[in-house]
Parts: structure tokens; sequence; C-alpha cells
């Protein structure tokens, strides 16, 4: 009945879906989603308790 029709909501819907993927892909970036440098996945695995000290040394050797 209103003038506007169903496509006046897809359009407003689809530019939403648009703004929320761009801010999803700003963030995964920003997270370091494109790869992190591997001495800062070391230091990450230390503190987490994955690899011990001994492993962190002999890797961040091998990676230098």
């Amino acid at each position: 009945m209103g003038g506007f029709g169903g496509g006046f909501w897809w359009h407003w819907g689809f530019q939403l879906l648009i703004l929320v993927l761009f801010f999803l892909v700003i963030w995964w970036l920003l997270k370091g989603g494109i790869g992190e440098e591997p001495a800062k996945i070391l230091k990450r695995r230390l503190a987490s308790g994955e690899i011990s000290e001994k492993e962190y040394y002999k890797l961040k050797k091998e990676i230098e």
C-alpha cells in the first residue's frame, strides 16, 4: 500500500549489512588477522604456557 514498496527495506538492510561487514574487517585487521609476526606468536605461546622457556629460546633462535 505504501509508496516505498518492499525495495526500500532491502536497500537499508543491504547498506546496514555492508556497514557491519566493513567494521568486522577493520576489527579483524586491527587484531592481527592478516598474520602475526613469529616473535609475537612465540611470546603469546610462552605466556599462555603452551611452550616452555627452553622451547621459546630454541624457536626464537631459529626464526632470527
